[in-house]
């Protein structure tokens, strides 16, 4: 018997929404027909636990668009979060607008009855559903997405929401504007994640940095898999080898967003439940945010101070082009003649400027009036970098298009000549001049006649009161100047608590965390280093330092930038405690401890110890070569190398010779030797410049070591042809084991660590033992560069 009538409409609405619940998870949901009107702000989408909504937007002045947005708590209009936008570059009117599902299964949006925005499918029952991840889509009979907002995304990514090969970020206009700005986060042709200065033509990388290749950065180049995902509890992972882990790192309830700001740098944002307040827990920029191409626009400069923040200011004789968007850039206040005649022009130097790309031509090697005549006599040159080359040796010249990109950097070993007209009466002797304060003339001296003792009284009086002004006044200033200071300190450091996930610890919290420092787990001329358990049942290692000299600031100061140092094979720093004269520093854990406590275990076998070369190859060249604070490791051995759960290398204490002796370290001048006997590179003693290359000697001992099993501090036994034994030193015993008569694989069998048993590739260890003994050549002009360790390594990586 057929059902009473009664009962079919319930059934039917039972089974719609039973569809959508089982295929999205979300209710309610957009039936073909059916729409949302502009008209009616009550017009919504919303996720089942009401997490997120989707509706039409307010971004300007009677226009707006498409939209999903955080809903929980709730808000209104423009204090809400948009995660997600259909039709950024086409606002719609805010009335007899809608989004609607259409007969053919087509998504439409309409600006007054005109298609403006379409998902371009096509399938007659489809429904449109919001689930609880942020993710808008149709769906067909059989819970097959045919469109999902996830796969389009605007400017911002949501945990699980993927950032496939095909699709990219791409930053809002402005702070208040929505439409398409000028940043793109995506998979470059090299298959390395990053962040481009996305100008109609060129496109300019610029994080990673352009000068370092991927593999320097710890990044894989040329993956197949270009896939990267933000989950739930702060954890980033791309397939190019790149992650990273949120300040906020495992609180599964908080709300999460990575988003490309208008500023160009990229950001993960989190709140607390309940809260509608964001805090940044993450960003890809965080010391240097003047090396985001674009963010002040030409003819201008960035500067930043971490206390104020960025700014931006124009070149002398420039003014802005639109007040109060600096992304606009600058226009000069004056005109070029036509004839471009090069005795109109001058130049006017900045000392430590540098403006990146948009170059004629490179000019290597040349003089600075060679350069200058090359500008004058191209019509377009706005200026001209001139740039000593280091590696080079070399003054080259770098005449410019277009002044784009400009900062000042105390570091930069060069100067900018920027060109203007010969009549220009400007000041333009420099960039920035000191406020100049004028003192008034010094009154005539008047003769007291003492004689007056009431005038003499009244000076009296006259001075004390004075005086005791200025007493009140110093002591105002005073009280402000440290109220600045601490604020200052304040700032920062909530800066640096919230961008780089680094956190200041008390020395009670970490006492209760090591159970009173009773779990030792190594030590060193540094200090000692404990077991700890922080309250969010992360396992971490603890460093007290043992002679630290530094002052509060300056050790904050110091470690902050070990703590911003990101790459795979270097060791993470998780933050700090400075009280009194105590100097602690927080670490993340390695499970298998140092190199030198597993040189004779037999779980190190072959293929792992080449990926300890490598990877310790690839960490000290990002010190070397990439990371600009912190240049010179000055103490690598098996003891500073730890190992993880899966014996990846990770190079510990670089950056310690600062925060144990800050002052000492000017440059490369050392006022003492710094390492450790038997590692140490003979540079240190020949009173000669310390480089990057003692850190290449002490590498190549190092793997010498891991090789042989035997220790650069103890001297090897070998029999002489009539029985007694000699005592040789590591390194011309293994150069004279190379070089000697016998086939390689005899010669190799000889040199081989035990633990080995033999089973190693022959044509790797031989390359490894070539390599090392580069890196101990007595010259160091002779040694190579780490990133050419890297990249002789590499070559043979995948020998069989």
């Amino acid at each position: 018997m057929a059902p009473p009538s009664s009962l079919l409409l319930p059934l039917f609405l039972f089974l719609f929404l039973q569809s959508c619940w089982l295929s999205t998870s979300a209710l309610p949901s957009l039936a073909k027909r059916a729409s949302l009107s502009v008209d009616n702000p009550d017009d919504l989408l919303v996720s089942p636990s009401g997490a997120f909504s989707a509706g039409f937007f307010p971004v300007g002045h009677n226009a707006y668009g498409f939209a999903v947005w955080f809903s929980d708590p709730p808000c209104t209009g423009a204090a809400c979060t948009p995660v997600w936008m259909a039709n950024r570059q086409a606002p719609v009117n805010g009335r007899r607008s809608a989004l609607s599902l259409l007969d053919s299964g087509n998504l439409v949006l309409t600006d007054a009855g005109a298609e403006v925005w379409s998902s371009g499918t096509s399938f007659p029952s489809a429904e449109l559903c919001l689930n609880d991840t942020g993710n808008l889509f149709l769906t067909d009979d059989w819970g097959g997405v045919l469109w999902q907002s996830f796969d389009s995304p605007t400017d911002t990514l949501l945990p699980q929401q993927p950032l496939a090969r095909n699709t990219f970020l791409i930053s809002a206009r402005s702070r208040h504007n929505y439409s398409t700005g000028f940043y793109k986060l995506s998979f470059g042709d090299n298959g390395v994640l990053g962040l481009i200065f996305d100008i109609p033509s060129p496109l300019y990388p610029y994080w990673p940095n352009a000068w370092v290749l991927g593999n320097q950065s710890g990044r894989s180049l040329y993956n197949s898999s270009r896939i990267t995902v933000l989950d739930p509890l702060g954890r980033f992972q791309s397939a190019d080898n790149y992650s990273f882990y949120t300040s906020d790192y495992g609180v599964a309830a908080t709300q999460r967003r990575m988003t490309l700001d208008f500023d160009g740098n990229l950001r993960v944002y989190s709140r607390e439940p309940g809260s509608t307040v964001w805090a940044v827990t993450w960003e890809a920029i965080s010391s240097m945010p003047c090396f985001i191409h674009g963010v002040c626009g030409n003819n201008s400069l960035c500067s930043y101070d971490p206390a104020k923040g960025r700014s931006c200011s124009c070149l002398p004789g420039y003014v802005p082009k639109v007040p109060g968007d600096w992304s606009a850039g600058c226009v000069p206040d004056f005109t070029f003649s036509d004839g471009c005649v090069p005795d109109e022009f001058r130049f006017v130097k900045l000392q430590h400027v540098d403006f990146f790309s948009y170059n004629f031509d490179t000019i290597s090697n040349t003089t600075l009036a060679k350069c200058r005549q090359i500008c004058l006599s191209l019509c377009n040159c706005r200026g001209f970098v001139y740039y000593w080359s280091g590696s080079g040796g070399t003054f080259d010249c770098y005449p410019k298009i277009e002044l784009l990109n400009g900062h000042n950097l105390s570091r930069f070993d060069g100067e900018s000549f920027i060109k203007f007209p010969k009549n220009m009466t400007f000041p333009v002797d420099q960039l920035v001049k000191s406020s100049q304060y004028s003192c008034p003339p010094t009154p005539a001296v008047k003769v007291l006649d003492r004689s007056k003792d009431r005038g003499l009284s009244f000076m009296l009086w006259f001075a004390c009161v004075v005086g005791g002004i200025e007493i009140l006044v110093v002591f105002l200033v005073w009280c402000f100047l440290i109220r600045i200071q601490q604020d200052v300190t304040s700032a920062h450091q909530s800066y640096l608590n919230a961008a780089a996930g680094f956190k200041r610890f008390t020395y009670d919290e970490l006492k209760k965390a090591t159970r009173n420092f009773s779990k030792e787990i190594g030590r060193g001329a540094a200090g000692i280093v404990y077991k700890a358990l922080l309250p969010d049942d992360r396992v971490v290692a603890v460093k007290v330092l043992s002679n630290a000299t530094t002052g509060e600031a300056d050790f904050l100061a110091e470690a902050s930038t070990i703590g911003r140092v990101n790459h795979m094979n270097l060791i993470g720093m998780l933050g700090y405690c400075a009280e009194g004269k105590r100097r602690l520093l927080v670490y993340e854990f390695m499970e298998h401890g140092s190199l030198a406590q597993n040189l004779s275990s037999p779980e190190l076998h072959w293929e792992r110890r080449f990926d300890i070369a490598v990877g310790t190859a690839k960490g000290l060249a990002y010190l070397h070569e990439e990371c600009l604070e912190w240049v010179l490791h000055c103490d690598v051995k098996p003891h500073n190398i730890l190992l993880d759960s899966d014996y990846q290398p990770k190079v510990a204490d670089f950056g310690l010779s600062k925060l144990m002796d800050r002052g000492k370290v000017r440059n490369s001048n050392f006022s003492r030797i710094r390492g450790t006997r038997g590692y140490m590179a003979p540079d240190w003693v020949s009173n000669l410049p310390i480089t990057s290359k003692v850190d290449v000697y002490s590498y190549g001992i190092v793997m010498l070591e891991m090789v042989t099993g035997i220790s650069p501090m103890t001297s090897v036994d070998s029999l002489e042809s009539g029985g007694d034994a000699k005592k040789i030193q590591l390194v011309p015993w293994a150069r004279n084991k190379m070089k000697g008569p016998g086939r390689t694989g005899s010669r190799l069998e000889e040199m081989v660590h035990p633990a080995l048993r033999g089973d190693y590739n022959l044509k790797q260890m031989e390359v490894l033992i070539e390599v090392a003994l580069k890196c101990v050549e007595e010259d160091k002009n002779t040694r190579p560069t780490m990133s050419q360790v890297v990249e002789m390594l590499l070559r043979h990586e995948n020998d069989g």
